[in-house]
C-alpha cells in the first residue's frame, strides 16, 4: 500500500498502489466510478460502507478489485486516522530488525485522564492481562496494583483468583462497566470492556472508586472507546512492524549480510524450534506469546523453509540466552512438546547461514528420534556428519549393498543387519554377536558368506566408511 486517498465519487483519485476510501460515494454509478479507476490505476483496494449493492461485489470481482466493507458504525474520521498512522509508522520501522515503533506514551495519558473522571487509580491492560499503562495517581493502591504496576503484568495468583469467579469470563462477554468485590489484599475493582465492535482488546481497571454518577461512568465508557481506536492502530503498527522483523531476520539468517544492523550484541546461535502444530503462522505465534510470557520482551523470531527459528544469545542465561531457552523448555515440558536445536556459534553475521543451516538439520535429527532436545550441533556433531552424508548420497546407488539387500528379500536373511553390526564392532565379534543374538562363530559364517558376496576387502577402513554410510542410507 502507496499511500491513502479519499476518492470523490465523481473525480476518483489517481494513485497507483493506493487505498481508495469512497467517502464520497453516495450510490451505485459513482461506486463503480471508483472501482473503474481502482482497476485503472493499480490501486490497491477500495473501502466503500457497507451495506452496498450486489452489482458492486459482482462487478469488484469481475475487475478484480478488492472492495473492503466499512461498517456503519465506523466513522470515516477514525478509520483515516487509523490507516495513515499504521502506514506512516510501519514505514519508519523498516531500518531496524529488533524495534517496534510501538508508542504506549498516548495510554498512559488515557490512564491518567480515566482516573481524573472517577478520582482513582487506572490501570489499562491487553486481552492478555498484561499492563499497557497506569495512572500517575496513587491515592489509593492495594497490593495487587503495586506488584502488577513493577511486574508490568497482573501476578498469576491474582489471575487465578479473577478466573476463579469469573470475573475474566464475565469481561469477553461484557459491553458495559462491571464491579469486582474485594477479596483478600484486593481492593474492590470496577472493570471497563475495551471493545472494537465485538472484538475484545483489553480492559480498564479502576481501583476501590467508590460511588460513581451516570455523567462519570459514561464518561469513563466514552474514554475506553477512544483506548479501544488507539489499541487497534498499536496492535496493527505492531503487526506491521513484526513483519518487517521476521522477513529481515529471514534474510540475515540465510544471506549472512553483514550490514544487517539492530541485531542483539553477539555472539549467537540459531536456535529452530519445533512442536506438534503444522502451521507455520500458528508456530511464530505461538513461539512468540510463550517465549514473552517466559520473559523475553522482543523474541527475535522468523521461520526458514516453514520452520521457526529464533537468534539467541550464546553467552549468559538472560531471557533470550541459549541456557536461557533449555530452562524454558524444561519448565514448558508438561504444557507442549518443544523441540530446541542450536546450530554452531556465530560471532558475526556471516556466520549466521551456518548455525542456521546447523539448527534446522539438528531439529530433523530430533524429530526422526536421532537425537534428544535441547541440544547443540556441538553436542552431536557426529550424527550430523553421518545425516548430512547420507542425505548427500540420495537418489545414487548404493554399491553392493543392492545385492546385499537382494539375498535377504530372497533367502530372508539378516545379511544387512549383520553389516551394520560388523562395521560398528569391527574388533569386538563378541559384541557384535551379542547384540544380533546370535553364536560368535555363527558371525564369523556369516560374514565370510557377506565378503564373498559382495566381494570387498572389509579389512580397509575407507571400504568399511563407504559401506557403513550405504547401510544408513537404507534406513534414512
Amino acid at each position: 500500500m502507496s499511500d491513502v486517498l479519499l476518492a470523490d465519487g465523481d473525480a476518483p483519485a489517481q494513485h497507483a498502489g493506493a487505498l481508495l476510501l469512497g467517502n464520497g460515494v453516495r450510490d451505485e454509478h459513482s461506486a463503480l466510478l471508483v472501482l473503474e479507476s481502482a482497476r485503472a490505476t493499480g490501486a490497491c483496494a477500495v473501502v466503500l460502507r457497507a451495506p452496498f449493492a450486489e452489482a458492486i461485489a459482482d462487478t469488484a470481482t469481475q475487475r478484480d478489485v478488492t472492495v473492503l466493507e466499512l461498517q456503519p458504525m465506523v466513522s470515516w474520521t477514525h478509520f483515516v486516522w487509523l490507516v495513515r498512522s499504521i502506514l506512516d509508522q510501519s514505514a519508519g520501522s523498516s531500518d531496524a530488525i529488533a524495534h517496534h515503533p510501538v508508542d504506549y506514551g498516548e495510554l498512559f495519558e488515557f490512564a491518567d485522564a480515566a482516573a481524573a473522571i472517577v478520582s482513582a487509580p487506572v490501570t489499562i491492560e491487553d486481552a492478555f492481562s498484561r499492563v499497557l499503562a497506569y495512572s500517575a495517581l496513587q491515592d489509593t493502591a492495594d497490593p495487587v496494583r503495586i506488584s502488577t504496576i513493577v511486574g508490568r503484568r497482573v501476578p498469576e495468583p491474582v489471575v487465578r483468583h479473577f478466573r476463579s469467579r469469573g470475573v475474566f469470563r464475565k469481561l469477553m462477554a461484557a459491553t458495559e462497566p462491571f464491579r469486582v468485590a474485594a477479596g483478600d489484599d484486593v481492593l474492590e475493582r470496577l472493570v471497563v470492556p475495551v471493545r472494537a465492535g465485538r472484538e475484545f482488546l483489553g480492559s480498564v481497571w479502576v481501583v476501590d472508586p467508590g460511588v460513581l454518577s451516570d455523567d462519570q461512568l459514561a464518561e469513563l465508557v466514552r474514554t475506553a472507546s477512544v483506548i479501544a481506536l488507539h489499541l487497534l492502530r498499536l496492535r496493527a503498527v505492531f503487526g506491521a512492524a513484526r513483519r518487517v522483523t521476521i522477513e529481515r531476520l529471514r534474510s540475515v539468517l540465510i544471506t549472512g549480510d553483514e550490514t544487517a544492523d539492530r541485531l542483539p550484541a553477539g555472539p549467537w546461535r540459531v536456535v529452530a524450534l519445533g512442536n506438534a502444530s503444522t502451521d507455520t503462522d500458528f508456530r511464530l505465534e505461538l513461539w512468540e506469546l510463550t517465549l514473552r510470557r517466559l520473559g523475553w520482551s522482543q523474541p527475535l523470531l522468523t521461520d526458514v523453509d516453514g520452520v521457526p527459528v529464533t537468534l539467541a544469545s550464546a553467552v549468559g542465561r538472560l531471557p533470550g540466552s541459549w541456557l536461557w531457552l533449555c530452562e524454558a523448555a524444561a519448565s514448558l515440558a508438561d504444557q507442549m512438546d518443544a523441540l530446541l536445536a542450536a546450530g554452531r556459534q556465530a560471532s558475526t553475521a556471516a556466520d549466521l547461514p551456518r548455525s542456521r543451516a546447523d539448527a534446522l538439520d539438528v531439529l530433523a535429527l530430533a524429530r526422526a528420534g536421532s537425537v534428544r532436545t535441547p541440544v547443540t550441533s556441538d553436542d552431536v556433531w557426529h550424527e550430523l556428519v553421518i545425516a548430512r552424508a547420507v542425505a548427500s548420497m540420495s537418489g545414487a546407488s548404493p554399491g553392493p549393498i543392492d545385492a546385499l539387500r537382494a539375498h535377504d528379500v530372497d533367502h530372508s536373511s539378516d545379511y544387512v543387519g549383520t553389516l551394520r553390526e560388523i562395521l560398528a564392532y569391527p574388533a569386538e565379534p563378541t559384541r557384535a554377536a551379542a547384540r544380533l543374538g546370535i553364536h560368535p562363530n555363527t558371525l564369523r559364517n556369516r560374514r565370510a558368506a557377506i565378503v564373498a558376496l559382495l566381494d570387498v576387502d572389509l579389512d580397509d577402513p575407507r571400504i568399511r566408511l563407504a559401506l557403513a554410510l550405504a547401510v544408513e542410507s537404507l534406513s534414512a
